[in-house]
């Protein structure tokens, strides 16, 4: 069974926009994952940052 339901009826152009739908939402994904295990190190570069700044005036 297809995972989409009429694939095989499906236009060429509309098999290749969900192609590219699945694609776009993959690569959406590992974003995220990857920015979740970043989002750690950016707030503390960030307030590091902020101190930085704090203490230069």
């Amino acid at each position: 069974m297809a995972l989409v339901p009429r694939w095989r009826y499906m236009t060429d152009e509309a098999k290749a926009l969900a192609r590219r739908s699945a694609v776009s939402a993959a690569v959406v994904l590992v974003a995220l994952l990857l920015f979740r295990g970043l989002l750690p190190w950016v707030a503390l570069g960030l307030a590091a940052w902020w101190i930085w700044k704090a203490i230069n005036r």
